[in-house]
């Protein structure tokens, strides 16, 4: 069973969290990593590019001269596609881009990253990423604290959204912040390092392992937390 190891936000090791093994622990599956970047990267294309065919341009409606006795080809419009200012021959008209992925591909293409992330030590695990007050120099110095060299992108993955983690990385041009249901294939494939606490961790597991919804992976770590709470209280 995979396994890493666990920071504070001083950047010392506290603890081993054991891992998934369907989730963390998977071989990469290159062809799918492929077809659902590929997929996702066209989904984003808007299509909007367009272009007039002779038929759109405006003017020529008027014959340039007459038929015979000139010694050049004859033409009927200045707007035909040999002349300039004429219309376009099959140029691009705007259209859908969409390319359907199944959902156990996406999945499958998810897991195969983050176990890719564990078996480079790309992923780092923080028992908790919260900020008292929005201040881009405590998000460096914490990025310093922990094992990711500078200069590297990282991406922090957040169980819920906190206004002053986000606000203290948003200067950052390599670090990014993000919520947990927002995971996708480009962005963990774009950073070098993904920064998570245990409770992102846990719902992916639940989401991506046990095949829950996002909303019941949510209403679920919710009432493991109220649970915990309560224990620990008593």
């Amino acid at each position: 069973m995979p396994s890493t190891t666990v920071y504070n936000m001083a950047g010392e090791a506290v603890e081993q969290l054991e891992l998934s093994e369907q989730v963390f622990g998977v071989t990469p599956n290159m062809a799918v990593l492929h077809q659902v970047v590929t997929a996702q990267l066209v989904n984003r294309r808007q299509g909007n590019a367009s272009t007039k065919t002779r038929s759109e341009v405006s003017g020529g409606n008027k014959k340039p001269y007459r038929q015979k006795g000139t010694g050049r080809a004859r033409q009927g419009s200045t707007r035909a596609p040999q002349f300039r200012g004429g219309g376009t021959v099959f140029g691009p008209k705007p259209h859908p881009y969409h390319h359907d992925v199944p959902k156990k591909m996406r999945r499958l293409a998810i897991r195969s990253v983050l176990s890719d992330k564990v078996a480079n030590q790309s992923l780092i695990i923080v028992n908790k990423l919260e900020m008292e007050t929005p201040r881009t120099k405590d998000m460096l110095e914490l990025l310093k604290k922990l094992p990711s060299s500078e200069g590297k992108k990282v991406l922090m993955m957040l169980p819920k959204r906190d206004e002053n983690v986000v606000l203290s990385t948003r200067n950052i041009p390599s670090a990014k912040v993000q919520h947990v249901s927002s995971i996708n294939v480009v962005e963990l494939l774009k950073h070098d390092y993904i920064v998570m606490t245990p409770k992102t961790v846990r719902w992916i597991e639940l989401v991506f392992g046990e095949g829950l919804s996002a909303e019941e992976a949510t209403l679920k770590i919710g009432d493991e937390a109220t649970a915990a709470e309560t224990s620990s209280e008593a």
